[in-house]
């Protein structure tokens, strides 16, 4: 059906994101020959992409619900595929981090987008398996890198994989704008969907801190996963490109199994009539559950810690489905894309924070088995900020007064 042909669609732009932010992480061993990169210089770079990620993400919710999915789509792609081109220019560490910092600018629009063309095209009853699919695309761009750029940089310099997969970005386009309408019949119209609501009440409403809260927690160890799982096998497991290359895409193929069967257990038990709170929490806690697993990676042999970073990559991408469903399934679809902004804007924050404190702790003498002692709590204590703020998973009534920390 047309619907799910649009969740395919979206989900090849979220494939092709995550393709894009996994070509610096990937390729790290290369470009360092002629950028020199510490550490803290890596963190840095993930930081600056996280930073303008974040206020785009908030920004980039807006801006879709202003333009519409169609037009605002098109733009934040465009923009972000020219960035990622701009890596190619670059030949010295702050023209590195200007690109990143423009990656991350155009990127923060995408899953807002992705959040709006889901409200507009599915009932609460197929969202989480809607937004499961489109989440999907962040391992199979994830999955297609580390072998994609092991090939590229066997044939030709670092910088052609910024000019390839920058043109992946703008081929999309072509095919967005000349695939995407809003449907004339939305399948569930809301009573609130001509009110207007200024943005400043969305951070008065108790659920929306819940679910930033969450985010934030539960992103600074996803983060770390995602930037730091190539610099990890090849500082602390001895890998080189070709090794990354053939091992580091296991992890990604294991979250993609986990964006499409979380989404789909939650939607499974919508249809078999439990509520909407069962399906979403029970779905999330199970997802939570496994992520201390990575505790272990550090004492185990490199072939059982790439099953246990499986494990939690296959966790951590069932969660996120599960937390970027729920503004969809709490607020009028005119503000749907405003709400995910804002939990993705908690999501890159905890990114930047954590990444910082990383590359302080490597460069300073910790190791990587504290810092992974710190990513495996997260998603545990995420849970718990769920349960305490969304005590009830249905449409809010957007009238009524605000419940939010400090409000009497």
């Amino acid at each position: 059906m047309l619907r799910w042909r649009i969740a395919i669609l979206v989900s090849v732009a979220i494939a092709i994101s995550y393709l894009d932010r996994q070509t610096l992480p990937v390729a790290v061993s290369t470009i360092a020959r002629d950028i020199p990169l510490t550490n803290q210089r890596f963190s840095a770079l993930q930081s600056a992409f996280l930073l303008s990620y974040a206020f785009m993400y908030m920004g980039g919710g807006k801006l879709v619900d202003a333009l519409g999915t169609r037009i605002g789509f098109a733009v934040i792609m465009a923009f972000w595929s020219l960035a990622n081109a701009s890596h190619a220019l670059a030949t010295s560490f702050a023209m590195l981090m200007a690109s990143r910092f423009l990656l991350g600018m155009g990127e923060g629009g995408g899953f807002p987008a992705a959040t709006r063309a889901v409200a507009e095209w599915f009932p609460a009853k197929e969202r989480a398996t809607a937004m499961g699919i489109i989440n999907a695309g962040t391992a199979v761009g994830a999955v297609i890198a580390p072998p994609l750029i092991a090939v590229v940089l066997s044939h030709a310099g670092w910088r052609w994989i910024f000019v390839i997969t920058g043109g992946f970005g703008v081929l999309w386009t072509w095919w967005w704008i000349s695939s995407y309408f809003s449907p004339e019949n939305p399948p569930e119209p809301s009573v609130h969907s001509r009110l207007a609501i200024p943005w400043i009440d969305l951070l008065r409403i108790r659920e929306s801190w819940g679910l930033v809260g969450a985010k934030f927690l539960s992103d600074a160890a996803w983060y770390f996963y995602l930037f730091w799982l190539p610099k990890y096998l090849y500082d602390a497991r001895g890998f080189d490109v070709k090794a990354v290359g053939t091992f580091a895409w296991i992890p990604y193929a294991a979250a993609g199994v986990g964006c499409l069967l979380g989404g789909c257990f939650s939607s499974y038990l919508v249809k078999r009539q439990f509520s909407l709170g069962v399906a979403r929490k029970l779905a999330l806690g199970l997802s939570a559950a496994v992520m201390p697993s990575i505790l272990l990676v550090p004492r185990l042999p490199v072939a059982w810690a790439l099953v246990v970073f499986s494990v939690a990559y296959f966790g951590q991408q069932s969660w996120s489905t599960l937390v970027m469903v729920l503004p969809t399934d709490l607020f009028p679809s005119n503000v749907v894309g405003s709400v995910a902004g804002l939990v993705g804007f908690g999501g890159a924050m905890g990114g930047i924070a954590f990444g910082q404190l990383v590359g302080y702790l490597l460069d300073h003498g910790f190791g990587y088995g504290v810092v992974f002692s710190l990513a495996g709590t997260f998603h545990v204590a995420a849970f718990v900020i769920i349960l305490a703020t969304v005590p009830a998973v249905q449409a809010l009534n957007m009238e009524r007064k605000p419940s939010y920390p400090g409000a009497s």
